[in-house]
């Protein structure tokens, strides 16, 4: 995909997920994330997969889980859970909110382009549209590939995409907003294969900073065609994360149930 940081950089500098999503104002930016609607989608997941009546313990691998607003509900659930980010920052806060809570779990610093565990686990998670950030749609690729290599056999992987129907009938190019003390501004484009944001936050002091967010959308059957030449078949795609069917017109989700094809070694 194309992405590009809100001002000039060198050709060895961090890439726009890796520069935003560990600055210390990214939580502050989005205080209003429901951790209720967190909760809803790992029950969710876990009736659907049929994976809250298998016997435990049950690994799961939240392989973009920023602050770890869902990998820690499936811990709360009982899960063994591995939750990885490439964002120290974010990282350190999902293991701050696991020791407040006495919740055993792993974290791993890892790119999911490069992400390496000796697990196979039962059930892998990208959520909250953690996914195409990246320069080409063979990264894509290259990660759903390893992703099925580190899956067991009657494991479920679950991804979760914008519906992009719903996205365009309802795209809003600018807003303005209030986090706290910071005042956001929100610039939005579209294409056919991108829909990009430029956030602005104002600080009480005068101080002003600007981001990039870039996220590569794929229609139902791009996302079907990712996925089954990687190794899996789609389930099941759902709408939203109580679960209802997925309506290309009325979905703000597009998340996607799929298991490994039974030939695969």
């Amino acid at each position: 995909m194309t992405s590009r940081a809100s001002h000039s950089r060198e050709e060895h500098s961090r890439e726009w997920f890796e520069e935003w999503f560990d600055h210390p104002l990214y939580l502050q930016a989005y205080l209003h994330r429901d951790q209720d609607e967190a909760a809803r989608c790992a029950r969710t997941i876990l009736d659907l997969t049929g994976l809250n009546h298998v016997p435990p313990p049950l690994s799961v691998l939240d392989i973009a889980c920023g602050a770890g607003r869902h990998a820690l509900e499936f811990a709360r659930l009982g899960l063994v859970v591995t939750a990885n980010d490439l964002s120290p920052f974010l990282l350190n806060r999902a293991k701050e909110l696991a020791l407040n809570e006495g919740l055993p779990m792993e974290f791993t610093l890892q790119d999911m382009r490069k992400i390496r565990t000796e697990t196979r686990f039962n059930l892998i998670v990208q959520l909250f549209s953690s996914f195409g950030y990246f320069e080409s749609d063979r990264e894509d690729r290259d990660i759903i590939a390893n992703i099925s290599t580190m899956l067991r056999p009657d494991g479920w992987y679950v991804l979760d995409l914008l519906n992009p129907y719903h996205l365009k009938r309802h795209f809003v190019p600018r807003t303005e907003r209030k986090a706290g003390v910071l005042a956001i501004t929100e610039e939005r484009s579209l294409t056919e294969r991108h829909v990009t944001k430029r956030i602005t936050l104002h600080e009480e002091n005068g101080r002003e900073h600007s981001f990039t967010e870039s996220v590569r959308i794929y229609t139902p059957d791009e996302a079907t065609e990712l996925l089954g030449s990687n190794g899996f078949r789609v389930e099941r795609i759902v709408g939203d994360y109580d679960g209802h069917a997925f309506n290309h017109d009325l979905s703000p989700r597009m998340m996607l149930f799929a298991r490994p094809e039974p030939s695969r070694s």
